[in-house]
């Protein structure tokens, strides 16, 4: 099994660090995983990409060439990184962000997180959306990730917002 995620969207929407947790999740889960990361100059609003694989087997390229997952978190990660997956690939986008084709699972990710009482939370109801729909790491891996990641105090809005993203997926 191999498993290679590319998470796309704007700077501030915690897509490093949902990377980051996805990874660390793996490796709770006894596979190997690498993740990468690129952003631009601005640290928030301009883009943001997280890369990360998750294999059975040893990781020789740490890179993302062909998605098997793409997430667009905003229309400019959608536009730009939609051409990179191949028919097969599990794609995800905020459906309040991005306008996309039927071929992607739409969830409104900012919305739930507003719902929520922090739009802050919209990567982790992603992650736990991604983490059912694909199987690529198990929810309780998850959970102890996310835990892990998330400053103190915040952890029943973070756990909730875990929930939230398992039951829209």
């Amino acid at each position: 099994m191999k498993k290679q995620i590319q998470l796309a969207g704007f700077g501030g929407q915690g897509i490093v660090l949902s990377g980051v947790i996805l990874g660390e999740a793996a490796i709770m889960d006894g596979l190997n995983a690498v993740q990468t990361q690129s952003y631009g100059p601005e640290s928030r609003g301009g883009a943001a990409r997280s890369d990360v694989i998750i294999s059975d087997a040893p990781i020789d390229y740490p890179k993302v060439v062909a998605p098997d997952i793409l997430v667009a978190l905003s229309q400019p990660a959608w536009d730009r990184y939609r051409g990179d997956v191949g028919k097969k690939a599990l794609v995800i986008v905020d459906s309040d962000l991005v306008e996309s084709d039927d071929a992607a699972l739409g969830v409104p990710f900012s919305s739930l997180a507003d719902e929520l009482g922090r739009r802050i939370v919209a990567n982790v109801i992603m992650l736990g959306t991604l983490a059912k729909v694909s199987g690529c790491v198990t929810r309780a891996s998850l959970e102890r990730a996310v835990l892990k990641s998330i400053p103190k105090g915040t952890e029943a809005l973070n756990l909730e917002a875990l929930e939230v993203g398992f039951r829209s997926g």
